[in-house]
């Protein structure tokens, strides 16, 4: 049961979703933004989950997305009552995050639209008495703890259960799919943040075919046994900002080889759809053509 938002009517045991079609995250530099997001740069958002109240029965929910390891979900599964909420942050991991600030330096706000990340949301009813036994063990746990995916402190038999639930519940009639698309924004005014392509660290913002930044410099001429302390740390200091320029490539780099791995495996992905599509559609039309030209033909 794959339902897009409006697609279909919602079951009665459908948690209601907020944000309801997308979740932004807004992509700020440390030090840098706007004075409201200085202070914490992370990129994260909360999704609020909500009990309808259409059915007298708990309802157990859980968080995918199609990039686990650039999305911190907490919790990302669990059981919330008649008339209850569970709100669910959802972190975007700081390497992501430098790799798309790097896209945005290069080629602006349109190398973060589009994006494919999508987050997958699903319901199912559960039964009174493990919902009854959910709920003493979240009361003891208390809030996310912000490194595992569920409860801080649920019991590992607790957590193993909710997971075989949903294992036994795949491909069920009985749970609701509620789709998220992604968008990544980076406000107005943060560019500054990062070196811009005229600034004197190129290679923050060089692409990845760029040269690397010249690794001597003119002042290397002079001997440093007839160096004064002042022309010492001035070399040294130059030193100094030469690695970082060469640590920074390397870095955009390694970022600009993620991003297209993960464009790859995307496209493997959905040429492996398509290609599957058009194996059941030829199998299906051919079958009947192949028995009506083998009579045809054969005399």
């Amino acid at each position: 049961n794959d339902t897009m938002a409006g697609a279909a009517p919602a079951p009665p045991f459908a948690l209601e979703v907020t944000p309801e079609s997308s979740l932004q995250f807004v992509l700020t530099r440390d030090g840098g933004g706007t004075s409201s997001s200085s202070a914490d740069p992370t990129a994260r958002c909360t999704m609020t989950l909500r009990h309808t109240g259409q059915t007298d029965g708990s309802v157990a929910f859980k968080v995918k997305t199609t990039q686990p390891r650039r999305y911190l979900v907490r919790p990302n599964q669990g059981v919330v009552g008649p008339g209850g909420t569970e709100s669910v942050s959802i972190l975007l991991v700081e390497r992501d995050k430098q790799i798309l600030l790097h896209s945005y330096d290069r080629l602006g706000q349109s190398a973060l639209d589009h994006s494919k990340d999508k987050f997958l949301v699903q319901s199912c009813p559960v039964d009174d008495a493990f919902a009854a036994k959910y709920a003493q063990e979240k009361a003891k746990a208390g809030p996310a703890d912000g490194k595992s995916g569920g409860v801080s402190g649920l019991s590992k038999e607790m957590t193993d259960q909710l997971t075989a639930m949903w294992n036994a519940s795949s491909g069920s009639h009985d749970v609701y799919n509620k789709k998220l698309h992604v968008r990544h924004v980076v406000p107005s005014g943060d560019g500054g943040g990062a070196a811009p392509a005229s600034s004197a660290s190129p290679a923050v913002a060089a692409p990845a075919s760029a040269s690397p930044p010249v690794a001597l410099a003119a002042s290397d001429k002079t001997p440093t046994d007839s160096m004064t302390p002042e022309q010492m740390f001035a070399e040294i200091t130059n030193l100094r900002r030469k690695y970082d320029e060469l640590v920074s490539f390397s870095v955009n780099l390694t970022a600009e080889r993620d991003i297209l791995n993960n464009t790859l495996e995307q496209t493997k992905r959905d040429l492996n759809r398509e290609m599957a599509s058009r194996s059941a559609l030829e199998n299906a039309s051919g079958g009947g053509g192949g028995r009506g030209g083998k009579s045809g033909g054969g005399k």
